[in-house]
């Protein structure tokens, strides 16, 4: 006897999170997230389909492979994700399982998925993220990123929160999450709860956090031009 796994047919789709790293293409025109563990070399988009990283053909999930998008049901077993070292920097995601998914004890292995918020965390300095600067690696054709403040940027390239919201599009939220010390924060990204923003839309706290990425990348040129016109050994100006 062939077994059968029970139907669902929810009315609305499943909630669920998970954790990525936020990733921005080599030419700085597309955002996305890309995976910490099964399918990580895969760069996806807010709304993405699952495809088999094995390169079989058969549509994710299937039952017998391990394809497909993976979350968990509750949002502090995948907080509890964070903990680990080489996830310190990665972004808190929650997301709608769309399609065809394979529920397990804690949480969905999925065909599809819209990413509806990412929950950034602080700065390695403890500040709280006002951008998205280069980590230091990345995908083939994309740059990974992690939480920076406006002071923490040293030149690096970086992205606003509400910059990262519009290349990512399809209504993406980016929030900034609670740091040591201090509750939730408002990320640069998101509209508050309830103002009615849209997602896209450029209120208080995104002109706020633009200007001072764009202060940040000002302090460190005007660093570097002083350094460039101190005197030299010689008695030149260094650098010229």
């Amino acid at each position: 006897m062939r077994l059968r796994l029970p139907e669902e047919r929810p009315t609305e789709p499943p909630t669920g999170y998970k954790i990525a790293h936020p990733v921005l293409s080599q030419d700085g025109t597309r955002a996305g997230f890309t995976g910490v563990s099964l399918g990580g070399a895969l760069p996806y988009g807010v709304v993405a389909d699952a495809s088999c990283v094995y390169g079989l053909r058969h549509r994710a999930p299937h039952r017998r492979c391990d394809c497909g998008f993976h979350c968990v049901h509750d949002r502090a077993t995948a907080e509890g994700l964070l903990c680990t070292a080489e996830h310190r920097a990665a972004a808190l995601l929650e997301v709608s399982v769309l399609g065809a998914y394979i529920r397990f004890e804690r949480g969905f292995r999925y065909a599809r998925q819209r990413v509806r918020t990412a929950t950034v965390g602080p700065c390695g300095c403890g500040r709280p993220a006002t951008a998205l600067a280069d980590a230091g690696w990345g995908r083939p054709g994309w740059r990974a990123l992690a939480p920076s403040c406006a002071g923490c940027l040293r030149g690096r390239t970086a992205v606003s929160l509400a910059g990262f919201a519009r290349l990512a599009g399809d209504g993406l939220r980016v929030v900034a999450g609670a740091t040591a010390g201090a509750g939730a924060l408002a990320g640069a990204g998101a509209a508050p709860p309830g103002d009615g923003a849209a997602a896209d839309g450029l209120g208080v706290p995104e002109l706020v956090a633009e200007a001072a990425l764009l202060q940040a990348r000002l302090d460190w040129f005007q660093t570097q031009l002083a350094r460039l016109g101190e005197p030299g050994p010689d008695g030149g100006r260094e650098g010229l």
